[in-house]
């Protein structure tokens, strides 16, 4: 058993899938026995993000920093960093969390923040990304877990998944196939991670 606990702090904003998958395979898997990894909390900044509901049924501490409580992007950063700081992380990780991040925050979390992105980086950064593949005729798009870096969805990337583009696809049908991958990739992002560090 590893004496030094390597906490893991998840950022959302929304449904919370992508955290759910990374909290099931450290249990499943035993990253608190292999690595000291542990997801040791789950913070939002929309209380009514349905992740912070799923994380309270894996037994996951949450909490919720409101974005719209602060008159700057800085101020919001500033206090959303001394809650995650609360719990000393290993890693910070951006799973469908819908802010654009200072680059005070990047700077502070270098080398242990990582996102996932719904399109093969670098292809599509930024919004509407599965419409934007269908419309301009992709055979393929996915996603990229990639370090974070103060350049928008630039980061080095860690993991990519491929899934086709069918004919008839809807940015909402899509979405779906490419989430599914999605919830096996960052898992294994996470995984590789500490391994490295191991």
């Amino acid at each position: 058993m590893h004496t030094s606990k390597k906490n893991i702090v998840i950022l959302i904003s929304g449904s919370g899938s992508n955290m759910a998958a990374i909290a099931r395979a450290a249990d499943k898997e035993g990253w608190l026995v292999k690595w000291g990894a542990q997801v040791a909390a789950v913070i939002s900044n929309r209380a009514d993000a349905v992740g912070l509901e799923l994380a309270h049924s894996l037994g996951i501490a949450t909490a919720v920093v409101p974005h719209k409580a602060f008159d700057s992007r800085e101020a919001f950063d500033a206090e959303l960093m001394a809650r995650i700081d609360a719990h000393a992380p290993a890693l910070v990780v951006l799973a469908g969390f819908m802010r654009i991040l200072t680059p005070g925050f990047v700077q502070h979390y270098a080398g242990r923040l990582i996102n996932i992105h719904p399109s093969l980086l670098p292809a599509f950064t930024g919004l509407n990304t599965h419409q934007r593949a269908i419309d301009a005729g992709c055979k393929v798009a996915g996603a990229t877990v990639h370090e974070v870096t103060a350049e928008l969805d630039h980061g080095a990337t860690l993991a990519q998944a491929v899934v086709p583009v069918l004919p008839g696809d809807t940015a909402e049908t899509l979405a779906a196939r490419v989430l599914t991958q999605e919830h096996l990739i960052f898992p294994q992002a996470v995984r590789a991670f500490f391994e490295r560090g191991a």
